[in-house]
């Protein structure tokens, strides 16, 4: 009997572990934290998707027509790659919780970090990408739903996400107040 507990206890608490392994933390980042934290914001359009492997981890690659630079070097027309962790490779899915996906041919505003690796990646994995849309007087909006992963403020407190909706006109005069406009 007392090795049955023992083997119940012990499954539970792999099972246990195991649902933390997918687990992601972010931390809330602020619009102005975003701008001032990325070495490069752009308004691009996704050309194309691909995966790789780095290091035994599975990546997702888009390659991202620049239509707009809002910050750094990146020139309208130039093709950028941005790399998300998780994806699918060779049939094998390695998912990551608040990993952002891209829609081939939709456009999106990206807050993007160099590492010295030199590949970009974005900038609070989801919190960094708002889809660009049109509302009913014809001004681009970009518009970034809330993540769903757990979040915690600087100090480590749990906060809930909410939706974050802007006018990339407004964006704009956010990013020339910050100091980080190109």
């Amino acid at each position: 009997m007392r090795i049955v507990k023992q083997l119940a206890l012990t499954l539970t608490l792999l099972a246990l572990v195991a649902g933390l392994v997918d687990a992601t933390t972010l931390q809330q980042l602020s619009m102005d934290e975003m701008i001032q934290k990325s070495t490069s914001v752009v308004r691009g359009r996704i050309l194309g998707v691909s995966a790789t492997e780095r290091a035994g981890d599975i990546f997702t690659v888009y390659q991202v027509r620049v239509l707009e630079n809002l910050k750094g070097t990146a020139q309208p027309g130039q093709q950028i790659e941005i790399s998300v962790p998780g994806g699918e490779l060779r049939g094998v899915r390695q998912p990551v919780a608040g990993a952002p996906s891209f829609v081939t041919g939709d456009d999106y505003v990206l807050f993007l970090w160099k590492g010295r690796s030199g590949i970009n990646q974005v900038m609070g994995l989801s919190q960094g990408t708002y889809s660009v849309k049109q509302d009913g007087a014809g001004n681009q909006v970009l518009l970034r739903p809330a993540t769903t992963e757990t979040m915690v403020d600087k100090n480590g407190a749990l906060v809930k996400d909410a939706p974050s909706t802007m006018k990339l006109s407004e964006l704009r005069d956010r990013m020339q107040t910050t100091g980080a406009a190109r």
